[in-house]
């Protein structure tokens, strides 16, 4: 008898079919549950992705906002151009990355076969201008500058040129009416980054790949005003990419306008007469160096007194941002970024840091009357003055008698402010200080907002700096070892004062103090900061933070976001003081060391203040500052390696007023051809359809008639320099060199005082490049600083 079952299954098979059977529903049950999840739980999220797999995204930039003057005269618009564009993403899909293609297009467009492929090529590190720094995945623009027959060709050819497009596109424009270009004021674009949008997905102003933004100036401020709202619109397509449907449609929305504060007329009268006077300094000999001055940049600066915003602002060396459209060329980026050109993306306006010399007396003036001096103080004005064995000249050792502090201005009577400082530096100490020194002239200065930022609506602005203890400190402990390594005790002139900054170099000494009392030594301003001071004492004492932008329009003009003026404190002066400046101010035009630049102005009519500055820089020729206000108006100029204040800048600072005023060099005036005889209060109208009603500019013609009165400089004044004596050097200043230019071997620098290549938009400055107090002598009271007499 068998003892296998009916079935013909022996238990062995039937336990094999049992766990099968359970495999089978477990996995059964498994798919099952996956397909709930994701069918029921994720199927919404699911059907979204696989829609999303079948949407293309056409993007249609928005058209970027104007930046308008004052009149609401175009400074930066756009302008529609034939763009040829090439998809690095098609190309890379060849066998040959494109390189045909490209070769082809190349021949087309009349341009080199090289400049075609680096202009498609990627950036990095290693890798020069021309390249693409934008996004990998945008159509990168080869040239906007396509004629309509080359467009024709490459859009009938289209085998010919896969990836390439040729298209109508809304370009940028900066239009330099009246020739005036802005450059540093407006900025310039360039094409978004990887990084950029990663960083700015999250934010209330997102970038898309075709977004182009501000690299620099207003276009970098205001950009997420002027860049608007992209159009996105989007295709249902087949597998097969056909179009088969319109999913969704978001319409392009203009960029907003900004109206600001410049009057392109005014912009073109200081570009040009702050040019003019640079060539005009080539021109004189510099008596210290037996050459003629360099000249090799400056900066004007044009406010508005009584509320700060600018006017103009113009700097030299200069550029045409029209460069930067449709990709900059490898020629032309050389051009603005090598220290041939004297770096021309630097705002000099805001970036320049400089010794301000003389201009800087309004501060040491007040500091002294803080300190317990009295203003109309009788005060020995003799023709140089001695500390130890270091004589300290005043100009051409001419001696004015006993005068007070508004007199010192006048005429610039250096030994007046020597003095004053001299014991100001023994009541705190001397060389062994006072704990809790009062160091008068070094807080006022910065009660004036010097060594800070002004806060200015320009980006990399330049805080210059007030060589107090700390700084002095610092940069010691930041140099020292440097100049000990380099310093050798009767060496070089340089080892010597690595020598003695090694010993001694953060040590506050009387030639530290005397110096600095007339704006020399280690003492760094902006052209900004300055323009700031003089125009708090023009309009009572209030200090207004500089403005470039004035309002902010929707593009049909209906909404208006108008940017009021911001006053970030007083002067630290009160009334009495300011009207005493004030009245000295006067003086310098009438009677003082500008007087010469001034003969014939209507006083009366129009009372002109003013401030001559000769600044000594180590290693190189003198600075020339000039600042000077009206009521209305407060211009400040300064012109590196330019020799003297009135020499160089006084006649371009009157001719900017004449030009303003309407006024002849005889001081007649004719309103008719005043420019802007008042700041303009009302905005321009934007109508709905975007267009502005904007009167017409014409080129600045200007009044070759000379001045009235002889113009040769009475005896006081400034014409040029004197020689410098062996040692008596100044501290560094600074006229936006390039970082690493004229340093002295083994020298660092003071913790924040790094400068930065051209390109990162923050100027450079000189420190660290010689020890502290370079030109101190030592003798029997220790290394101190004495300037050779100066020109103001």
């Amino acid at each position: 008898m068998s003892n296998i079952p009916e079935t013909g299954r022996t238990p062995r098979v039937q336990i094999r079919l049992v766990v099968i059977q359970v495999l089978v529903f477990s996995l059964l049950l498994t798919l099952g549950g996956r397909l709930w999840y994701l069918q029921v739980r994720n199927g919404a999220e699911y059907t979204d992705e696989a829609k999303n797999n079948h949407v293309q995204q056409v993007v249609q930039p928005a058209v970027r906002g104007s930046i308008l003057d004052s009149q609401g005269v175009p400074l930066a618009d756009n302008e529609t151009r034939l763009v040829v564009s090439a998809s690095r993403t098609e190309l890379m899909k060849m066998k040959d990355g494109g390189e045909a293609v490209l070769t082809r297009l190349a021949a087309v467009l009349g341009m080199k076969a090289k400049d075609v492929h680096d202009k498609v090529r990627l950036c990095d590190n290693k890798t020069p201008q021309p390249c693409w720094n934008g996004s990998p995945y945008q159509p990168i623009p080869v040239t906007d500058e396509a004629t309509t027959q080359q467009a024709l060709q490459i859009r009938e050819r289209a085998e010919d040129f896969p990836g390439i497009t040729a298209e109508p596109t809304a370009v940028r424009r900066y239009a330099a009416p009246a020739k005036a270009n802005t450059a540093q004021v407006l900025g310039y674009l360039s094409p978004v980054t990887d990084e950029e949008i990663t960083k700015a997905q999250d934010t209330d102003s997102p970038f898309l790949r075709s977004d182009q933004v501000g690299r620099s100036g207003l276009e970098r401020t205001y950009d997420k005003y002027l860049r608007g709202d992209a159009g996105v619109t989007r295709y249902e397509v087949d597998n097969l990419g056909r179009v088969i449907g319109q999913a969704k449609s978001d319409q392009a929305e203009p960029g907003s306008n900004i109206i600001t504060s410049i009057d392109a007329r005014v912009q073109a009268v200081a570009e040009y007469e702050l040019s003019e006077a640079m060539k005009a300094a080539r021109k004189e000999m510099d008596r210290n160096t037996n050459e003629n001055y360099k000249a090799d940049a400056g900066a004007v600066v044009v406010l508005e007194s009584k509320t700060g915003r600018v006017v103009s602002m113009a700097s030299q060396p200069t550029y045409d941002p029209n460069a930067w459209v449709g990709g900059i060329s490898a020629k032309d980026y050389s051009k603005l970024t090598s220290k041939k050109s004297n770096f021309p993306l630097l705002n000099r306006g805001i970036q320049s840091q400089a010794a301000p010399g003389s201009i800087f007396k309004v501060i040491s003036s007040t500091a002294a009357v803080k300190a317990g001096y009295d203003f109309n103080g009788s005060y020995p004005c003799p023709s140089s003055y001695s500390i130890g064995n270091q004589v300290f000249k005043n100009f051409e050792s001419q001696g004015y008698g006993s005068i007070d502090l508004g007199r010192a201005l006048e005429v610039s009577c250096d030994t007046v402010f020597y003095g004053l400082a001299h014991k100001e530096w023994q009541k705190d100490g001397g060389n062994k200080p006072k704990k809790g020194a009062n160091d008068w002239f070094y807080k006022t200065a910065k009660q004036f907002g010097l060594a800070k930022e002004t806060g200015i609506d320009l980006p990399n602005e330049t805080a210059g700096r007030i060589p107090d203890r700390k700084w002095k400190q610092d940069f010691w402990e930041a140099n020292k070892a440097g100049w000990c390594k380099q310093g050798k005790k009767g060496g070089t002139y340089v080892e010597q004062l690595a020598y003695e900054g090694c010993l001694e170099g953060n040590r506050m000494r009387a030639g530290d103090a005397v110096n600095y009392s007339i704006g020399q030594g280690d003492t760094l301003v902006t052209p900004i900061q300055m323009a700031t001071i003089y125009s708090a004492i023009a309009n009572g004492g209030t200090m207004y933070t500089p403005s470039v932008g004035k309002a902010i329009v929707s593009p049909d003009g209906k909404t208006v976001e108008e940017i009021k003026p911001q006053a970030h404190g007083k002067l630290p002066v009160d009334r009495k003081l300011r009207d005493q400046l004030d009245k000295a101010l006067a003086g310098v035009a009438t009677s003082g060391s500008a007087a010469w630049r001034f003969g014939g102005w209507p006083q009366d009519k129009i009372p002109m203040h003013a401030k001559t500055g000769t600044a000594e820089v180590y290693g190189k020729q003198t600075t020339s500052w000039f600042a000077s206000y009206t009521e209305d108006y407060t211009i400040v100029m300064t012109i590196s390696q330019g020799g003297t204040g009135s020499g160089a800048s006084g006649p371009a600072v009157r001719k900017i007023y004449e030009a303003m005023y309407g006024l002849d060099a005889k001081g007649g005036q004719n309103l008719k051809k005043a420019l802007l005889p008042e700041p303009r209060k009302s905005l321009p109208k934007i109508e709905p359809d975007g267009s502005i009603d904007a009167p017409p500019v014409k080129p600045y013609v200007p009044d070759k008639t000379p001045l009235d009165g002889n113009e040769i400089a009475p005896a006081g004044d400034n014409t040029g320099q004197v020689p410098q004596a062996p040692g008596t050097g100044q501290a560094p200043g600074d006229t936006g060199q390039a970082p690493g230019t004229g340093q002295a071997p083994g020298t660092g620098q003071a913790p924040g005082d790094t400068g930065q290549a051209p390109g990162t938009g923050q100027a450079p400055d000189d420190a660290g490049q010689v020890p502290a107090d370079p030109g101190q002598a030592p003798d029997n009271n220790g290394p101190l600083a004495g300037p050779p007499a100066r020109r103001d």
